[in-house]
């Protein structure tokens, strides 16, 4: 599964409404680019390099899918919009807001328009100070230094003070009030690829579901009626085997865990596929294991139509799922629906992700967390 790149922003302004500019700023990078997981206190510092007034300076970390590249046309354009006119002067200058890309992961990359690490970034305490306030374990891929190593070394004698300090734009979404979260969804819903998100953003563990090495997989798509009942009955044990060896790691009362699967998900499939005997033997046997097993705070269905997720099965490319027919994605849909209406115990969510692309938008990535948001307040 892809993760998500860690980046290390520098923001700054000297003009106008300083607190409000940072302010809108982060906002519109929270909303525009990545998730903002941590923002630094604001120091006001004095202008480096040329006489002006003093600058608000911030830093934060941003989790994103994007290149480098794309977050540096990205962040022009929020400079933009938020009224910085950039001329063809040399020299430093004042001005409204001011967003510099400091670190991708622990990337070194030199081209026309960007460097990275920021090849400035240790001579300017206004820059170390906030990123080491962000207590990161990052280390300059190029001198192999800590932030504070570089603090320790830094010519730059200003004189920076703390004047505000910001909350964390997911500070309102409090999920780990859940200790074990279950995304659930059909064939190609994205629930893995949610899952692992909301984990790194979150600062969760995870429990993914291993189905890739299951050897009657690619052979049920070919023969179901042959292969069905031995395709359900090791998903079921795998399932177990792996909840029971995961989730006995963790302390279910203190650990913050995110699971891409919930374990009755195999009757669903199962009352699909199997017939109608085998699916007597198969209930029972299940119904000994689903006792056992300890069920999420929040259950969260990620509901997608027939259309989209054909588009997004045929998209990731595994070939013993291309041949899958809509009406095999709507009698599991159904059933996962039939399913929650059943569960007068259990705390569902049902999002409609069906128009929806959480890993290119990041607007629909938030609407994810603002109906979780909606969910924990209610």
């Amino acid at each position: 599964m892809k993760s998500q790149h860690q980046v290390i922003l520098s923001i700054g302004s000297n003009q106008g409404n300083r607190l409000e500019n940072l302010t809108q700023c982060i906002d519109l990078i929270h909303r525009e680019i990545g998730t903002v997981i941590k923002v630094s206190k604001i120091y006001e510092t004095p202008a480096w390099g040329f006489e002006s007034d003093a600058f608000y300076n911030c830093a934060l970390v941003l989790h994103t899918f994007s290149s480098a590249s794309k977050i540096l046309t990205q962040v022009l354009k929020i400079e933009k919009k938020l009224g910085r006119i950039r001329n063809e002067k040399k020299g430093y200058q004042s001005r409204i807001i001011d967003v510099d890309l400091i670190a991708f992961d622990n990337d070194i990359i030199k081209t026309e328009k960007l460097q990275i690490p920021h090849p400035l970034m240790q001579e300017r305490k206004f820059v170390l100070l906030p990123i080491q306030n962000l207590n990161l374990d990052w280390e300059h891929p190029v001198f192999k230094k800590s932030i504070s190593s570089l603090l320790q070394a830094c010519p730059d004698d200003s004189n920076c003070v703390v004047v505000y300090h910001l909350e964390n734009p997911l500070q309102d979404i409090s999920l780990e009030q859940f200790n074990y979260v279950a995304f659930e969804g059909n064939i190609g819903a994205g629930k893995t690829t949610l899952a692992t998100k909301i984990a790194e953003d979150f600062n969760a563990k995870t429990v993914l579901e291993r189905f890739a090495d299951n050897p009657f997989l690619p052979k049920f798509y070919e023969d179901q009626n042959r292969y069905a009942f031995p395709l359900e009955m090791s998903f079921l044990a795998d399932r177990y085997q792996q909840l029971s060896d995961d989730l006995a790691q963790f302390d279910l009362f203190k650990d913050f865990l995110v699971a891409d699967y919930h374990i009755f998900k195999s009757l669903i499939f199962a009352k699909i596929t199997l017939a109608e005997d085998e699916y007597r033997l198969y209930r029972n046997l299940f119904d000994i294991i689903y006792r056992e097993m300890p069920k999420p705070d929040l259950y969260i269905y990620l509901y997608q139509n027939s259309e989209r997720l054909l588009q997004n099965i045929k998209k990731r490319g595994r070939s013993y799922e291309q041949k899958i027919p809509a009406e095999y994605l709507d009698k599991i849909n159904s059933g996962y629906l039939d399913y929650i209406k059943s569960q007068t115990e259990l705390n569902v969510l049902i999002i409609d992700v069906s128009d929806r692309d959480f890993v290119k938008n990041q607007e629909d990535y938030l609407y994810i967390l603002g109906e979780i948001k909606k969910k924990i307040s209610s």
